[in-house]
């Protein structure tokens, strides 16, 4: 059965990395895959950047920015209907990471509204590195605010914590009770924390976690750059 994850989450969260990183897991099992780009805000880690990677490994690619595909601002809503219309195991759809991100998923509403029951799902990814997402309190804030754009309802979280290349297990430590709080009081479960995977590891080992609010760990590929990153500056 198709599976159709949304990601979703603040901007700087970890989206586009996260999505990079199923699409590439799940290709290699052998499942046909499809990446749905609708975040236009980010102009330092953009899906587009990544379609010899995605090409590489036959997964499907619609981008707004991907010109190669012949893709424009017009004819987007035709190429994101493929998500729907065609045999994939599995589209991942990384929505932006503001109110026009989210809009741009509710035109979809009714596509969505189609699935069958258990295809959906829809992962609200938490840094407690970035703004408006230190405190439970914000978290849900936020996670209230993208649902009612998007008009989806969130259906786990995904702790995601790190401040990019200075990252550390630390931010995994740290990260786990405010997103443990938020899946407390809103009931959302955590269904993944991810991570570098020498950060997972020792985050791991501490054993001072419930599996509960720790959900699926899913390690990460560095894949994404930002352009100052890959000139060496």
């Amino acid at each position: 059965m198709k599976k159709v994850i949304i990601l979703i989450g603040n901007y700087g969260s970890g989206k586009t990395e996260i999505a990079l990183n199923m699409a590439v897991r799940a290709a290699a099992q052998g499942k046909r895959t499809q990446v749905i780009d609708l975040d236009r805000i980010n102009d330092y880690f953009r899906m587009s950047d990544h379609v010899r990677l995605l090409e590489d490994r036959n997964i499907n690619l619609v981008s707004p920015t991907f010109v190669g595909a012949g893709i424009t601002q017009t004819n987007m809503p035709a190429a994101v209907g493929s998500a729907f219309a065609q045999d994939w195991d599995l589209v991942l759809f990384d929505v932006g990471g503001d109110p026009a991100g989210a809009l741009s998923l509710a035109r979809y509403h009714m596509d969505f509204a189609a699935l069958e029951p258990g295809q959906l799902e829809v992962y609200d990814i938490v840094n407690i590195r970035r703004p408006m997402s230190e405190t439970a309190d914000r978290i849900l804030k936020l996670k209230d605010e993208m649902e009612g754009f998007a008009r989806q309802t969130v259906t786990g979280f995904i702790n995601n914590s790190n401040l990019q290349t200075w990252a550390s297990a630390d931010d995994l430590r740290d990260g786990y009770p405010v997103v443990k709080a938020a899946s407390e009081r809103s009931g959302i479960p955590v269904v993944h924390t991810t991570g570098r995977k020498e950060y997972l590891d020792a985050f791991l080992a501490d054993g001072t976690w419930e599996e509960k609010y720790l959900g699926r760990p899913l390690a990460l590929e560095p894949y994404m750059r930002r352009e100052w990153d890959n000139l060496g500056i």
